[in-house]
C-alpha cells in the first residue's frame, strides 16, 4: 500500500505491536535517519515470500506481513524468480502458469504492487511508493529445444533470462556440471534471440577476468547475499561488504550492485529452520542440484544481513567503510537501473 511516512511511521508500531515489522526498521523510522528513503534500491536476485509459512502453491496470495516487510525495507523493485528450476514438474507448463498466477497477485494488490516491463516502471514504482516485480528466470529450460520461445516468454513480461541452474541443460553446463563444456550451438542460438529482444541475459558465478569483461561491456554485477562468500559457509554482512568492493575495484563503481538471493521478510525461529533446511538440502542432492558446500549448517543467507532492515544496514556499512552516499545509492540501485535503460530502454 502506498504510505507517506507518518502514515508508515503509525502503521509500523501497529504492526510491530503484532511482531510483523522489525524493530530495528521502526527505530530507524522514529529516527528520521533512514539512509535510503530516497533512493532507488533494486534487489536484482530476491523473492517475496514469507520463508516462516509453508507455500500453499499459488503466488496468487500474498501475506499482509510480506507487504508490510517490503515496504518497510525500502526496496524499489526485486528480480523475482518464476517458473521452472529444477523437479518432476513439465517445464513449459510450470513456467507458464507461474506468470500466470503472479500476474494475478499483481492484479490483486495494485496498491503495494506493480509489474516492472521498463526501466520506466521502476522509476513509476518509486514515484507511486509500491513495490516492483521484475520477471526472471534461473533456469532455461523451459524454452525446450525451441528458441523462439523466448518472444512467448518476453511477451508475457520476463526480463531476465538465466541460461542454466547448477546442472547442465540444452543450453549449456551450468556451475556444478563437470564437463564445463560452456555454451552449446543452440545456448548461442538462444542468446541471439535473447538480444534482438532485449532482454537481459544472467550469467552467473563468473572469474575475476570475466567480471572485468562485463564492465568494459558495459555490463551489470550483482553481489548474493549468500554462506559462500565465506569458504566456512558462514557468511557475514563483513563478507558481503568486502565481496562488492572488490567487485568495485576490479568493474568499477558503476557496473556493481546487489542480487541478494533472498526474501526480505525474515526467518523467526533458526533452530526450528534448522530441520527444514537440512530435509531440503537432502532434496536438493537427491535431484543432483545441490551447490559445493551446501550443508545442513550452511544458511541461504546471511545472518547479520537480513529482514527488512537489510538494505539500510547495508548502506550504512559501506558509508561506514568510506564510501560516498553517492557511489552507495549506485550500488543500491542506480547502476540496475542504467543498465535496464541500457538493455530495455526507459
Amino acid at each position: 500500500m502506498a504510505i507517506d511516512r507518518r502514515d508508515f511511521v503509525t502503521r509500523a508500531s501497529a504492526l510491530a505491536a503484532m511482531g510483523m515489522v522489525s524493530a530495528p526498521v521502526l527505530a530507524a523510522a522514529e529516527a528520521g535517519g533512514d539512509p535510503i528513503a530516497d533512493w532507488i534500491v533494486v534487489n536484482a536476485l530476491g523473492g517475496l515470500g514469507d520463508p516462516n509459512s509453508p507455500p500453499d502453491g499459488t503466488r496468487s496470495a500474498i501475506s499482509q506481513r510480506v507487504l508490510a516487510d517490503a515496504h518497510a525495507s525500502g526496496v524499489t523493485a526485486i528480480n523475482i524468480t518464476l517458473g521452472y528450476v529444477a523437479g518432476p514438474e513439465e517445464p513449459f507448463e510450470d513456467t507458464v502458469r507461474d506468470i500466470a498466477t503472479t500476474d494475478r497477485m499483481i492484479r490483486d494488490n495494485p496498491r503495494d504492487l506493480i509489474k516492472i516491463l521498463s526501466a520506466a516502471d521502476i522509476r513509476r514504482a518509486k514515484a507511486e511508493k509500491k513495490v516492483g516485480l521484475l520477471y526472471g528466470f534461473q533456469n532455461c529450460a523451459m524454452l525446450g529445444k525451441d528458441a523462439t520461445r523466448v518472444d512467448v516468454f518476453a511477451d508475457l513480461g520476463v526480463r531476465v533470462f538465466q541460461l542454466t541452474y547448477n546442472p547442465a541443460n540444452l543450453l549449456g553446463d551450468g556451475s556444478m556440471a563437470p564437463e564445463n563444456r560452456g555454451l552449446t550451438p543452440f545456448g548461442r542460438e538462444v542468446i541471439a534471440r535473447l538480444n534482438d529482444r532485449r532482454v537481459m541475459v544472467d550469467p552467473r558465478n563468473k572469474t575475476d577476468a570475466e567480471l572485468r569483461l562485463v564492465a568494459e561491456r558495459g555490463g551489470f554485477v550483482g553481489i548474493y547475499f549468500m554462506p559462500f562468500l565465506n569458504q566456512s559457509g558462514h557468511a557475514t554482512a563483513e563478507d558481503v561488504v568486502a565481496h562488492i568492493d572488490h567487485a568495485v575495484n576490479l568493474c568499477g563503481e558503476d557496473h556493481v550492485g546487489i542480487g541478494t538471493d533472498g526474501t526480505v521478510t525474515q526467518i523467526d525461529d533458526l533452530k526450528v529452520y534448522e530441520a527444514k533446511l537440512a530435509k531440503e538440502i537432502a532434496d536438493r542432492r537427491a535431484a543432483g542440484i545441490s551447490a559445493t558446500g551446501e550443508r545442513p549448517d550452511t544458511y541461504p543467507f546471511v545472518v547479520d544481513l537480513r529482514g527488512p532492515d537489510q538494505f539500510r544496514k547495508l548502506a550504512r556499512l559501506l558509508e561506514a567503510k568510506g564510501y560516498s552516499p553517492r557511489r552507495v545509492e549506485k550500488i543500491l540501485g542506480l547502476n540496475f537501473l542504467r543498465y535496464a535503460e541500457t538493455i530495455w530502454g526507459g
